[in-house]
């Protein structure tokens, strides 16, 4: 299947996401997991129902909020959410909510037309708005220049893996998908 050009001039229009949207959340999450390529499909399919379970909650609740990237014909090319989760008081930081933003995925047409861009930038807008200081997210390879022309700086996380086996099942999926010729590893992970 070819994927049709799409010029950058085409008016896309954005609006936040409503749980009516949350088939389509949980779907450009799927695409999301797969393009990254760090998991198999299977897990990938097995996550679906958990993540729209607790995005549907937290939609409800107002804790996530979604923005998406309308074409003129009226299809989603483009999604992010932020999550505006309860944190620890630490000094310096005044808010007990720590924003992370999540799930963004763009149509791979639409890639390099600035749709993430303007979708990270409404979350960052809903974010100043609510009063936090600042948000925070995980940049995959493919969005790692976006976040930082828009000024995000990279800060060091760390992992300790108290289920070991969970490393180890990773890998072998992400073997399996490169024996079938799919995506390479996101080394920055």
């Amino acid at each position: 299947m070819t994927t049709p050009k799409v010029t950058k001039s085409a008016r896309l229009t954005y609006r936040r996401a409503t749980l009516a949207d949350l088939p389509l959340l949980v779907d450009h999450r799927h695409r999301m997991w797969s393009d990254i390529a760090t998991r198999s499909e299977r897990e990938i399919t097995e996550h679906d129902p958990r993540y729209r379970r607790w995005a549907r909650t937290l939609l409800n609740s107002g804790e996530l909020i979604g923005w998406l990237a309308e074409s003129p014909e009226g299809s989603v090319v483009g999604s992010g959410c932020v999550w505006c989760h309860s944190d620890q008081p630490r000094p310096g930081i005044p808010s007990l909510v720590s924003p992370y933003i999540l799930s963004m995925y763009t149509e791979p047409a639409w890639r390099g037309k600035g749709v993430a861009t303007r979708i990270v930038r409404e979350l960052v807008r809903e974010c100043r708005e609510a009063g936090y200081p600042n948000v925070e997210l995980h940049g995959s390879r493919f969005g790692r220049r976006v976040y930082a022309r828009l000024g995000f700086e990279r800060t060091w996380e760390m992992r300790y893996w108290i289920d070991r086996s969970i490393p180890r099942r990773q890998a072998l999926a992400l073997a399996k998908v490169r024996r079938k010729g799919k995506k390479r590893l996101d080394r920055g992970r």
